[in-house]
């Protein structure tokens, strides 16, 4: 089941197990029943600490194997294969039934023990879904310190009916105490802070107390993490806020243009991101949202940036690297239709739309890509295009037009999501050659239609562009005092993730300039 290679790193993983662990499979004669339980064994196989049992019958979802400390009701389950996205998960599974400690922030940790309710999660996840481990890990990080909570993740391409039943049509999707909790990314924070109502106040109270900055970057993805390394290399007081760490590269499969780095994904880059970031005396925020920025008045003087919570962070230098997100179409249908047919994640939500029909949004490389791996799993792949040429890559344009159930319309203005109520059934486009109106019946549409910066609540407080962007010199400089930019949420020409690392670095060097002229002017 598992290379010699993994063997030997998960052996090694195993020598932090404190305590004797138990994996329970329950079994049937599939063949996905015979490879978990392949798994099973050959973790077994690699510490003494580590045991399995076998049941069968047809109890509750098979395949399934539940991770437990020997002795312990397991709390921890996972239906399905865990491998691909979710080895992660699995692996930390066993050490945290292990005993092995959390390396999650302690005020996050005392929170889990709070929680005096019974909470019984089930997450739905894809195994090609990036944005699943996230919440699978913070799940199973909270059902094995609170024994008041229990997680089971579920493999919807294992289990299709469920997964129709409950009309999941995004993941990771998750129900708590069998009503709908959330979908799409959540951090162990964003889930803590939907089941305690006080920790919202509480995190705001202490957010006010923080002594000021010197350097706060707004905004935890790679232009973010640079700024905030190398302003803290200077020895100066340095923080950052983000909503989640990585930001739009945690959603990024294959990276293979990272100078040195011949291949990764984005998942894996966000881990080294934040590691190498928390190696330095970074105060690091996240869960937390900007509102509203006011700049400095006099060199040397704070700016004030105000948080959703209510909290403000006062720094004598602000780096705004707020990224982008997906542009979305704004098209009648499409918020009522959104994770219900309408996703923006093909990697992630792809797997659901096995043998169905589906439509690609924009005719980018993000789109050809899209169309190019959803044709692999769906039905037929229809491209819709506003334009009159296709703005992808020639390799990627060759390589669908290969494909028979790829399908690609020119010219095509998408005008209307239309459903049933509960699901995507189809689309409304107008060829913008003739003007004709045409309807296609599809299951999904995925929106690849280009990014937009996240910069409207700076409105006001710097000057942007016609598009939105952050306006900045050569140093990163906004038209604020002592407030910089970087990344893809600047008027930087290339939206790329080593140059948003440079911007970055630039802008953080920046800020540093203006701080000694600024001193020096006291």
């Amino acid at each position: 089941m598992l290379d010699a290679t993994i063997r030997e790193q998960l052996s090694q993983y195993l020598t932090n197990l404190k305590q004797p662990i138990v994996l329970t499979v329950y079994v049937d004669d599939s063949a996905k029943s015979k490879e978990l339980h392949a798994l099973a064994n050959d973790v077994a196989e690699l510490s003494d600490k580590v045991s399995t049992q076998t049941e069968s019958g047809e109890a509750g979802r098979i395949p399934r194997l539940q991770v437990s400390p020997a002795g312990e009701t397991s709390r921890v389950a996972f239906a399905g294969i865990p491998m691909g996205h979710e080895f992660t998960s699995f692996v930390l599974a066993l050490l945290q039934a292990g005993g092995h400690p959390s390396k999650e922030d302690q005020a996050l940790l005392a929170q889990i023990g709070t929680l005096d309710q019974r909470l019984d999660f089930v997450s739905y996840i894809s195994l090609s879904c990036q944005n699943c481990p996230a919440v699978v890990q913070a799940l199973n990080l909270m059902a094995a310190l609170n024994p008041n909570i229990t997680h089971t993740m579920v493999d919807g391409g294992l289990f299709p009916q469920e997964v129709e039943e409950r009309n999941i049509l995004a993941v990771p999707a998750v129900y708590l105490n069998d009503e709908l909790f959330g979908q799409g990314r959540m951090s162990l924070s964003d889930i803590l802070a939907k089941l305690d109502t006080t920790s919202d106040s509480e995190l705001a109270e202490s957010l006010n107390a923080k002594e000021p900055f010197d350097v706060l970057v707004v905004g935890g993805g790679p232009a973010g993490a640079a700024s905030a390394i190398y302003a803290a290399r200077k020895g100066i007081r340095t923080g950052v806020l983000a909503e989640r760490f990585g930001g739009q590269v945690a959603d990024t499969m294959a990276i293979e243009n990272f100078i040195s780095v011949a291949a990764t994904d984005g998942p894996k880059l966000v881990r080294d991101l934040e590691q190498h970031v928390k190696e330095y005396d970074v105060d690091v925020n996240t869960g937390v949202r900007a509102t509203h920025l006011e700049p400095a008045e006099q060199p040397g003087g704070y700016s004030t940036v105000t948080l959703d919570n209510g909290a403000q962070l006062k720094s004598k230098a602000i780096i705004l690297s707020t990224g982008a997100r997906w542009r979305e179409m704004n098209v009648p249908g499409e918020h009522e239709y959104r994770g219900k047919g309408v996703a923006y994640c093909p990697h992630c939500d792809g797997p659901l739309f096995k043998g169905k029909k589906v439509a690609v949004i924009g005719g980018g490389n993000s789109g050809i890509e899209a169309a190019i791996d959803l044709a692999k799993i769906v039905d037929h792949v229809t491209v819709l295009e506003f334009s009159d040429v296709l703005r992808a890559d020639e390799v990627l344009i060759r390589k669908a037009r290969s494909l028979k159930n790829i399908e690609i319309i020119m010219q095509a203005q998408t005008t209307e999501v239309v459903g049933d109520g509960q699901r995507v059934t189809g689309l409304r486009y107008t060829d913008r050659q003739s003007g004709d109106s045409h309807d296609i019946e599809l299951a999904g549409i995925f929106v690849q239609i280009g990014l937009v910066p996240n910069t409207e609540w700076l409105k006001g407080a710097v000057e942007l562009s016609q598009h939105g962007e952050i306006i900045i010199d050569e140093r990163g400089q906004t038209s604020a005092l002592g407030v910089f930019g970087a990344g893809d949420a600047t008027t930087v020409p290339y939206k790329q993730i080593i140059i948003a690392m440079g911007a970055g670095a630039t802008a953080s060097l920046g800020a540093f300039d203006y701080l000694i002229r600024s001193s020096d002017n006291d």
